[in-house]
């Protein structure tokens, strides 16, 4: 069976989007995620994973006992129009926020190796799934 000269480049780039990354995005994935669930940034006492249980994936639940989604497709969905702040957030403002405003902490700076630890963190969770910048949380 001969396979036509489509068929072998997309049979190539399903097999390299699929390949574990490198050892230096590894470490920062595995750093965010620890800081995901234990640093509390000198804030409430309280981490990521107070609310985003389960590493993010699946349904969280904020103190209140509403429900947020889950961050398996958070990276996905970034860039994307906040109505409430009236512009345009990427996937580090909205961790900044988070850390401030739900840990009442200090944000990593923008560049931090800490806020690139997390952003590579969540974003390892979309691994796969489509781009969908301004949709919809999962």
């Amino acid at each position: 069976m001969k396979l036509s000269t489509l068929a072998l480049t997309l049979l190539f780039f399903s097999t390299a989007a699929q390949a574990a990354p490198g050892p230096e995005l590894q470490k920062a994935i595995a750093d965010g995620k620890k800081l995901y669930s234990h640093e509390t940034f000198g804030g409430n006492g309280k981490t990521c994973e107070t609310c985003h249980v389960n590493g993010g994936v699946g349904p969280g639940k904020l103190p209140d006992g509403r429900s947020i989604p889950s961050l398996e497709n958070a990276a996905a969905i970034f860039p994307r129009f906040n109505p409430r702040a009236k512009k345009i957030v990427t996937l580090e403002d909205q961790i900044h926020s988070c850390v401030h405003g739900g840990l009442q902490g200090n944000s990593p700076a923008y560049g931090s190796e800490q806020l690139v630890d997390l952003v590579s963190y969540v974003t390892s969770l979309a691994q796969g799934k489509a781009l969908d910048m301004d949709g919809k949380p999962n």
